[in-house]
Formats: structure tokens, sequence, C-alpha cells
């Protein structure tokens, strides 16, 4: 250090290395496979191209379906569908089908 640059205090953030963070387990929650996006995206059309849910609702639909499932878990997914099939945008026979197509994609992560 120069002459003209005060020290820095011993106690700084800097001058004391902090611990490295340990990771904590988490237990493995079932997940839409992102590798699988495609087929998935496609199939869930086909679905919901037959049901009665108009077209812009169903866009929201998948988009917000294919968040819960990819970044939270196909549990959270599942309940979201189930608010659709409980407000009556969604037949039982189409939330099962919806459901099984969650299983189909998902895997452990």
């Amino acid at each position: 250090m120069g002459p003209g640059m005060p020290a820095k205090p011993a106690n700084s953030p800097n001058s004391q290395r902090s611990k490295p963070k340990t990771k904590e387990a988490t237990k493995k929650q079932s997940m839409l496979n992102t590798h699988k996006l495609a087929p998935f995206k496609y199939d869930m059309n086909e679905i919901l191209s037959s049901s009665q849910m108009d077209e812009a609702k169903a866009s929201a639909f998948l988009a917000s379906l294919i968040a819960k499932a990819s970044r939270q878990s196909t549990r959270e997914a599942k309940d979201f569908v189930r608010t659709y099939l409980d407000s009556g945008d969604l037949t039982k026979e189409e939330f099962d089908r919806i459901c099984r197509l969650m299983d189909k994609y998902s895997k452990y992560r």
C-alpha cells in the first residue's frame, strides 16, 4: 500500500475467508423433463384443442402449467389444473389425460 492509502481494518469482510456454503439436502420432486418439452406441448395442444376452453385461455393455461411443472413440481401443477376442473373449464376426462401426460413427461430432480 502507498503512503496515502488507509490500511484496511483487520475485521473487514475481505480479510476473512468466509466458509463455503454447504448445499442442503432437499427431497427430490417430480418435475417436468425440459428435454421433452416439445412432445409434451404437442400432446397438450391436442388435448386443449378438443376441449371447450377458448384458444387464448388455453395458451395462457399451457404456459402457466409448463412453468409450474418445470420449476416447482408436478404436484403443484396438478393442483393448478384442478382449479380449472373445479371452475368447469376442463372435464374430468381431460384432467385425467393431462395428469397422465405430466407423469409421462416428468422426472425426479
